[in-house]
């Protein structure tokens, strides 16, 4: 199911063995382009300190009562390594946290890049234990790097710029709440075009400007312009995605 990335914000979180405090943020990997952390307000049951969850660590999803239930206790989630969200989470920070809860750090390779396995791109496939290993030792030497996540309380209201101009701004996301990958980006087209959304796949991303908050697509403003607006007031169906992806190029997903 595709969600809106900013109705996740405030879903409580639940342990094995009951609350465990708020979604306040999550962190993207603008390589893979999933989710690759959710940012947890803990409250006062843990000094109002915020911690780090995968989402590999989400048993069930619950968009009615806008909760998830995490496969953790409370007890686990109190002994996790501290982690710092107000700056660059790097490697190593990750790395912790991927020893801690024994998650694999594979999990969170999308569809788009996989530099880390030498660019391998296309369906999840099975990663071994030596995939594993290549990739917490590629992890190990470049810990000090930037790992490339993006708070989405910053990702929204990026500028956003075909290769003729300016097309609008970053207000939301689209999520795919069983992969976690970020499926689409919710363009406002603002003045431009009269003040329509469109969807735009990671894959029309060429380049992003964390400095001056742009991201430059691939694509003409013909392009996107002569595309199917988004409508915010109905779940997008399967024809209709095959139908943008015809548009622009881009590959499929269920249909692969």
């Amino acid at each position: 199911m595709l969600v809106v990335g900013s109705s996740i914000v405030g879903y409580s979180i639940k342990a094995e063995d009951g609350e465990l405090g708020t979604v306040s943020d999550f962190l993207v990997d603008d390589r893979s382009w999933r989710l690759r952390w959710l940012v947890v307000e803990t409250g006062s049951w843990l000094s109002e300190r915020q911690v780090l969850i995968h989402p590999s660590a989400i048993g069930k999803v619950d968009h009615e009562r806008e909760a998830l239930t995490l496969q953790l206790t409370r007890k686990q989630v109190k002994d996790s390594p501290s982690v710092t969200t107000d700056q660059p989470v790097s490697r190593q920070k990750e790395i912790l946290l991927y020893d801690y809860y024994g998650w694999d750090p594979l999990w969170g390779l999308g569809l788009y890049d996989m530099d880390m396995l030498g660019g391998y791109i296309g369906p999840p496939r099975y990663f071994g234990p030596q995939d594993i290993e290549k990739a917490m030792d590629m992890a190990e030497r470049n810990k000090d790097d930037d790992p490339h996540l993006r708070s989405f309380a910053i990702l929204k209201s990026y500028h956003v710029h075909a290769t003729d101009g300016s097309i609008g701004h970053v207000e939301n996301i689209l999520i795919d709440d069983s992969s976690w990958d970020i499926r689409y980006l919710i363009i406002d087209t603002s003045n431009w075009w009269a003040g329509k959304h469109v969807l735009i796949s990671p894959y029309a991303v060429d380049d992003i400007s964390w400095s001056n908050h742009q991201i430059s697509l691939n694509v003409s403003r013909a392009k996107v312009k002569t595309s199917l607006p988004w409508d915010p007031m109905k779940l997008i169906t399967e024809l209709e995605e095959r139908g943008l992806h015809t548009h622009y190029g881009w590959p499929g997903y269920r249909w692969l």
